[in-house]
Formats: C-alpha cells, structure tokens, sequence
C-alpha cells in the first residue's frame, strides 16, 4: 500500500482502490503508530500537510488527495463533489488501515469534511482538530431553488472551459501565490497538481470543483453536525483571517461544539504549511496527549 518516498515533501507514496475510484495519499511516520487521518483544503492536496505532518510526535500521519484533487481519480461525468461524497470512501480508507479509532485533522474544505466524518462516526473519531475552517456558510431553505439553478449553470459552463495551459510549472505556481500562498508553499501544493499536456502543464484538478453545489445545508443542519462532535475538539484560526470571517467560525464553534478549545496562530489561511508550522504543530501535539 505504501510506496517510495518522495524527496519534495518527505512523505511516502500511499494509495488504494475504494468503491471503483484510485485515492492517492502521502504518509508520514511509522505505519504501526497510533493514526491520524489529514483532510487538506480546497484545489489543494496531500502535500498540504508537508510541512506540518513530520511535526506530529509519535503518529502515522495519512493524507490522502480527495477525489479529483492530486493523484486521485476524478469522479465519474454524471457524479458531483459535495462536501459529503468523500466520506464513504475515507471511512473504508481507515478501515483498510486498520484503524478502528483514529484522530482526524482539516484544513478549511477538509475541516469541514472532517466535522462531517467525525459527526457522522464519534465512535470512531477520538480527537478532532480543525485548520481555520469549521462548517461552510449555511443556505436559507427558501434559497433552495436558486442554488439549483447556479449548480445547473456552472455545470454548463464549466464543461465548454478549455483547461488553460501554462508554458513552464513556474507560471502555475505563480497564479497559486496571487491567491495568497508564499512562493515555498505554492511550489509544494502545485507540483502535486499539475500534469504534462502539449504546449506546457496545466491542472490535474477537476475543474468541476470551481462549481456551486447543487445542495447546502440549511443553519439547524450545520448546527446538528456541530453538536455531533462529541470527541474533543481543537479549532486553530489563522490570526490574518478576515476579521469577521474568523469571528463568524469562532462563535459558532463555540456555541456548538460541545468540547472545544480555540487557538489563534499567526499567518494566513495555509499557516500550517508557512511561517506557523511550529506553533499549529506544537499546539496539535499537547491537544492530542491530553
């Protein structure tokens, strides 16, 4: 199951075969330590957690790339991306680990994901942490009809969309860094990313995910999720947050979460894969040996 390891990040090559999709994933660590499955964020992948997992004390770090992200096999034509359709395959992920309990890590996309794997199985999740992400914006229900509608339009639109194709990797990760990455980091997430194409590179990413999706949750739904987090749960928040998203997620975490404790560290959105590294790693290892 796990492979050769990669100089660029340190981790080792892992992958599996779960309900007709290939999941790729980098590990880090001794396979027979005690688990930690890593969920990276939005048109990241794996290497997300470079900088972060080799800090982890004592853990196997397992990060696989969510469907149509990294190395991973982008879902079928007629199939979505919903921020639920990872979590049938990262649960049997765990299970052919062999990890009947396990702690669980999230960046932003993946942090949500992750409070959606940890609600829907507390048996299983033994400690949660969360990476400046905690639940997605919830949709009024009345407002039910009008995301339907942008889901159908993006669709179409996003299927006439010729990939763009970089000349040299240089300019991918360029267009990373616009987006707010120091110029190391974007060069970890983008080299995961990009494939060899005529004329150049461009995205391995499946640029359906740039799409609305069709179903949010409602604010009770959201909130019945955040209540379900019964395990401990740590929330690190990145300290130049806007300063009304990062109130936004800090109360809500606080008023649902049932065991909770929040932290602030210095840096932007990818803190754990900049200049906060240290302080998110030594924050994560006293939280998870408590």
């Amino acid at each position: 199951m796990t492979g050769a390891l990669d100089a660029r990040h340190g981790g080792r090559e892992i992958a599996w075969e779960v309900h007709g999709l290939r999941y790729a994933g980098l590990a880090w660590g001794e396979p027979d330590a005690p688990g930690i499955l890593a969920l990276h964020g939005w048109l990241d992948n794996a290497a997300s957690f470079a900088q972060l997992a080799p800090l982890l004390e004592g853990y196997y770090v397992v990060a696989p790339d969510l469907s149509g992200h990294g190395l991973s096999d982008h879902r079928a034509a007629h199939a979505t991306y919903q921020i639920w359709d990872d979590l049938p395959e990262l649960e049997r992920i765990a299970s052919e680990l062999g990890w009947q309990r396990f702690k669980l890590i999230g960046h932003s996309r993946g942090a949500v994901i992750a409070t959606l794997l940890a609600s829907a199985l507390p048996e299983r999740v033994e400690r949660l942490v969360l990476l400046d992400g905690v639940a997605p914006e919830p949709v009024a229900p009345g407002d039910f009809p009008q995301q339907l509608a942008r889901a159908m339009s993006d669709k179409a639109q996003i299927a006439k969309r010729e990939r763009r194709v970089y000349p040299q990797a240089e300019l991918a990760m360029a267009a990373r860094e616009k987006r707010g990455l120091s110029a190391a980091a974007a060069r970890v997430i983008t080299e995961r990313s990009l494939q060899t194409v005529a004329g150049g590179v461009t995205w391995r990413t499946d640029a359906r995910l740039h799409g609305a999706s069709a179903v949010k949750m409602t604010h009770e739904q959201s909130n019945a999720v955040l209540r379900a987090l019964t395990m401990p749960t740590c929330l690190l928040v990145a300290g130049d947050s806007d300063a009304d998203a990062q109130r936004w997620m800090t109360e809500r975490a606080r008023e649902q979460i049932p065991d909770l404790q929040v932290h602030t560290i210095a840096g932007g959105h990818h803190f754990h894969l900049e200049a906060g590294v240290q302080d998110a790693a030594q924050r994560i290892n006293v939280f998870m040996n408590e």
